[in-house]
């Protein structure tokens, strides 16, 4: 049986996962990388996307979680990702989503130097 690793993953209003897994995928600003149980330290920013969470093996994902930014600190014995926003891919809400990505849109289109930031970084989280 292959070795696990701890894996927590921490958003502002809940603890979404503190389990051990076969493998953790998360989006890392320079690319997607992969942790196993004896990774190398590491600290790397979080860009929106998906977490894949693997249980035992490489081969099938068990869960699937967006993360809308943050970081993720790596020991060879456990992953923590602090995410600014969570939430499982099951619970979102396909028409809900390109409805707000349309709004923020909208908004930048027209918004004030002061405002554009927020809104461009609202919007490529929505988009992702």
């Amino acid at each position: 049986m292959a070795e696990k690793i701890k894996f927590e993953l921490v958003a502002p209003e809940r603890l979404l996962m503190d389990e051990p897994v076969g493998m953790v995928v998360v989006p890392g600003v320079e690319g997607n990388f992969g942790v196993l149980a004896g990774h190398a330290p590491l600290i790397a920013a979080v860009r929106p996307g998906v977490i894949d969470v693997y249980q035992d093996g490489m081969t099938t994902i068990t869960q699937r979680i967006f993360v809308g930014g943050g970081f993720a600190e790596v020991t060879a014995e456990r992953v923590t990702v602090l995410a600014e926003d969570a939430m499982p891919v099951a619970e979102i809400n396909r028409e809900a989503t390109q409805k707000t990505v349309q709004d923020l849109a909208d908004r930048l289109s027209v918004a004030d130097p002061n405002e554009r930031a927020l809104l461009a970084q609202r919007l490529a989280v929505a988009q992702a």
